[in-house]
């Protein structure tokens, strides 16, 4: 298994809607226990296919350290389609291993039911309302070409355009591989 560059604001496919995956072979499974390192490598809970240089509509997710969630077994999701969103929203700090060292509180929807198939391609289906469902709804936005960045209110989003532009320009530090020019 690789540690593979994650892909940083800036990087055009990031802003590219992922690809429907037809069919799983060698390589689609090779990149899921790719991304499944890379994340870990990186201290992430969720990683998408484009955050790694892939137009695949996959996502993968690993909350079983976050306290309350430990029963939550690391999964991947293949072509998620969000189906259902709970009228009430909540705001919570977000991150993103893709525009690293920046915070900032969002507002989403409190639960979510999600359709998606796993490694086997077999319809699977999870509703959630805690912060698992915050993670699928990041990771979801990504293969949509969306940034948590971009939910944000035009105040913020100003405040943070330096900072972004930084991050563009490959100006920071971290503690995992990213990639070398936009």
């Amino acid at each position: 298994m690789a540690i593979l560059p994650i892909t940083i604001y800036g990087d055009a496919i990031l802003r590219k809607k992922a690809q429907k995956v037809e069919k799983i072979d060698s390589e689609t499974k090779k990149l899921i226990k790719d991304m499944f390192n890379t994340m870990d490598n990186a201290s992430g809970v969720g990683l998408a296919a484009n955050q790694v240089g892939s137009n695949k509509a996959i996502f993968v997710i690993d909350v079983s350290e976050v306290e309350g969630l430990e029963h939550i077994k690391p999964f991947a999701c293949i072509n998620p389609k969000i189906t259902e969103k709970s009228e009430e929203i909540v705001k919570m700090d977000e991150g993103c291993l893709s525009i690293p060292g920046i915070k900032n509180s969002v507002m989403r929807p409190k639960g979510i039911k999600l359709i998606y198939q796993n490694e086997k391609l077999e319809q699977c289906e999870i509703s959630d309302e805690s912060f698992l469902a915050r993670v699928l709804q990041h990771e979801y936005d990504h293969l949509q070409g969306v940034f948590f960045t971009d939910l944000l209110d035009e105040e913020s989003q100003k405040i943070l355009k330096k900072q972004l532009t930084r991050i563009k320009k490959r100006d920071f530090d971290c503690d995992y591989p990213v990639t070398d020019t936009e």
